[in-house]
């Protein structure tokens, strides 16, 4: 058995030298080499949830960054000793002797953010995230890694239980995949999404495989279609070039059908033709980019809206391509990507590995480093300032893990990349933060328009301001960035706190003159008289002239009456109750708390007319969903979809309370749901939709609502049913009638 695992570890250290062997960075086997013998023997016993020896992991890890994200040795030896110090009594500073500063430094931020970035208390995550976004803007490397291991991770994620499973993929989801876009690690963010939807959706992963496998033959006689002639012109125009079918990743797929609410089949952009060219030392890459275009479009029906530049302005993540929809010679449209090789490198490696870590030292392209280190700057800027709310503090860095992006500039004719859907305002602070906080409106395109005005990419932006503005509450609505966002609060922090102090103040003074003491006793009193369990907000409130305070405070101390201690009782409720975070409870309900065993699938029942579980208005499951539970802090157990949106933050930041779970069969209680209907409007249409549901099927109807428009028409229809099967009956029936041509569940 020993030897065997030997054999295996062996294997792996082989195929990642082999790897390092391949790339052009300067060759240090023997640094590579000591880490590993320095690794493997200080997990020497130790094995995974898997069975497999611990040293695995490490080698895995190792082999990513060298081959999936072109990284050097200095990147693989720390992948290698990155969890030396967290699981073995080997220090830091034991690191820093055998291998140096940079490579200690680089392992101490790791293990400073082990453990994954969403700990138990909310304090700790956003404690552990920040030490992540430290580590990371003094060395990018950190990051790449952390990535890696999640990737890793992700990859063995089966021997885990499920409910560790949900927390895991919700992590990835919400951030570790944001943030490998948003470096330029295309493949490997595609690989963390489809992974973390195929634990999650297991089902629905397969299905869309199964379709995609079906349909693989028709699609490659498609390609050949439309490639044969494409090769023949850019042979001719003397190009040395690669070109493949691009397929869409199934993640990718599922939710586009889950967006515009169509099937499989309804998806036209499942795959795209992808043309990888060597630069002719002659020519300007970016006119040999366009001289490809030109080629393809010469040949095929270009689809004007749907061409993408992002050579002449690439991606905040060093992303650069020529895309462009035309019509192929079998009826459909066809998106064609156009990209020189380093293009390509940059696209699926993440130009990370192109930055200044280059292990040679060597930089040629600037405006990668820039573009790099401006997104650097914002995530300092959020350091900065920080919201003292873990939870909106997670929320801010999401916010700045944006994807969609446009191009607006400034009176001068500067460029400014910001998120799709940004603001005027968002604008503003992009500029300064002085000129955020006193902006009074702007100028867009020489047009006066509100700070709540949404940008397009080409718009050209004047703000205007003025000295007397300072941020209002309001203005958090306005803003899409974390940077304006975190902006915005600090300077609403800063306002409370001189009103807060003003309050404090004219409250004092009140109270002196009117010779009463000034204690906490007192400042209680007052507070649970005006209803504020705190004596900051009684401040501010005072300040704010919220309250109106009596001419003789002694009266009110002295006061005995019925409404005084319904009021006293209310606060000293109120701060029992603001001593721990609760969720919010749904009112009426009887239940009785189960108990729930964490480690084993629960199984949602129902007994005597009662059920053991919660179903969550904001996703509606229903029996069959693929679901999970949630521990409330009431010990009951509410239950969302695994699909659930609003639910992604509970798996990130409760993972210690997510249970796994599976239906029992439902036949006495029912539960809401709603189906989409489309098609072509006729007489009597109505009335065959309405006989079907509640005559031939006895389903009962709550709701049904039907727009027609230019012979077309568009409905939804509430009902009720026992599970999943009650709903896809009813979809096939209603598919059956004349004129009816798509029926879909509603996606909450």
């Amino acid at each position: 058995m020993e030897e065997a695992e030997d054999k295996q570890v062996q294997q792996a250290y082989e195929a990642l030298l082999n790897s390092y062997g391949k790339s052009n960075h300067r060759k240090k086997f023997d640094i590579i080499n000591k880490a590993f013998k320095f690794a493997d023997q200080a997990h020497k016993g130790v094995k995974r949830r898997s069975g497999e020896p611990y040293i695995m992991h490490p080698l895995a890890v190792a082999l990513i960054v060298s081959e999936e994200m072109g990284l050097g040795s200095t990147s693989i030896v720390s992948a290698l000793l990155h969890d030396v110090v967290e699981d073995t009594d080997y220090t830091v500073e034991d690191i820093r002797n055998l291998f140096g500063e940079k490579i200690a430094q680089i392992v101490d931020g790791l293990t400073k953010i082990s453990g994954g970035i969403f700990a138990e208390a909310a304090s700790a995550q956003a404690e552990n995230m920040r030490k992540l976004l430290l580590t990371m803007s003094d060395d990018i490397r950190v990051i790449l890694i952390k990535i890696a291991d999640r990737l890793h991770n992700m990859r063995t994620l089966g021997s885990l239980l499920p409910a560790k499973q949900y927390k895991i993929a919700g992590e990835t989801l919400y951030l570790y995949a944001p943030m490998a876009h948003r470096l330029g690690l295309f493949t490997i963010k595609s690989e963390l999404e489809d992974l973390s939807f195929k634990h999650e959706h297991p089902e629905k992963y397969k299905q869309i495989q199964d379709k995609l496998t079906a349909t693989d033959t028709n699609r490659n006689r498609m390609y050949e279609h439309f490639a044969t002639p494409v090769q023949k012109i850019l042979d001719q125009l003397g190009y040395q070039y690669k070109m493949q079918s691009r397929l869409k990743s199934i993640f990718s797929i599922w939710n586009k059908m889950q967006s515009k609410n169509v099937g499989f089949e309804d998806i036209y952009d499942i795959f795209a033709v992808r043309i990888v060219f060597e630069p002719k030392l002659n020519m300007d890459v970016k006119k040999q980019c366009w001289e490809i275009y030109s080629a393809v479009t010469d040949l095929y029906k270009l689809r004007p809206d749907r061409i993408r530049d992002w050579i002449s302005q690439p991606k905040a993540n060093g992303y650069q391509a020529l895309h462009l929809t035309v019509m192929g010679p079998d009826g459909a449209w066809i998106e064609v990507q156009i990209r020189s090789t380093k293009m390509d490198e940059i696209a699926e490696k993440g130009f990370a590995a192109h930055w200044k870590y280059k292990e040679n030292g060597i930089n040629h392209d600037i405006q990668e480093q820039t573009e790099l280190d401006h997104w650097l700057e914002k995530i300092q800027d959020i350091l900065e300032a920080p919201s003292p709310n873990a939870m909106d503090f997670l929320d801010t860095i999401k916010l700045n893990l944006y994807s969609a992006e446009i191009f607006v500039f400034t009176p001068k004719g500067e460029i400014k990349t910001l998120p799709q859907s940004a603001t005027a305002l968002d604008f503003a602070y992009e500029i300064h933060t002085n000129v955020g906080d006193h902006c009074i409106g702007a100028k867009v395109n020489h047009k006066l328009v509100p700070m709540s005005h949404r940008l397009s990419s080409g718009d050209q932006i004047e703000v205007l301001t003025s000295n007397s503005q300072l941020p209002q509450p309001e203005w958090l609505h306005y803003v899409t960035t974390a940077k304006a966002k975190t902006k915005i609060e600090y300077s609403l922090r800063k306002q409370r706190k001189a009103k807060i102090k003003e309050g404090e103040e004219f409250l004092n003074n009140m109270l002196q003159k009117a010779g009463i003491e000034v204690t906490i006793q007192i400042l209680d009193k007052f507070g649970a008289f005006f209803g504020y369990t705190k004596k900051e907000d009684l401040y501010y409130a005072v300040a704010q002239k919220q309250v109106e305070l009596p001419e003789n405070p002694q009266k009110l101390l002295k006061e005995k009456t019925d409404n005084f201690f319904v009021r006293y009782m209310k606060y000293a409720f109120n701060v029992k109750n603001t001593l721990k975070e609760k969720p919010l409870l749904p009112a009426n309900e009887t239940t009785s708390a189960p108990k729930i065993d964490k480690k084993k699938t629960y199984i949602l029942q129902e007994e005597d007319f009662q059920k053991n579980f919660i179903t969550e208005p904001c996703c509606q499951p229903i029996p069959g969903d693929d679901v999970f539970g949630f521990i409330r802090d009431d010990g009951k157990l509410e239950i969302h979809k695994i699909s659930c949106q609003p639910a992604l933050k509970l798996k990130t930041r409760y993972g210690n309370r997510i249970v796994s779970c599976a239906w029992a069969g439902h036949k006495t209680f029912s539960f809401p749901a709603t189906i989409e209907v489309r098609g072509i409007d006729r007489m009597g249409i109505l009335n065959d939709i309405t006989q079907l549901i509640t005559n031939d099927m006895s389903v009962n109807m709550r709701k049904l609502t039907i727009e027609s428009h230019d012979g077309l028409f568009d409905g939804q229809i509430e009902v009720l049913v026992h599970d999943v099967d009650d709903i896809n009956n009813l979809s096939t029936r209603l598919q059956k009638i004349k004129g009816i041509k798509g029926v879909v569940r509603k996606a909450n």
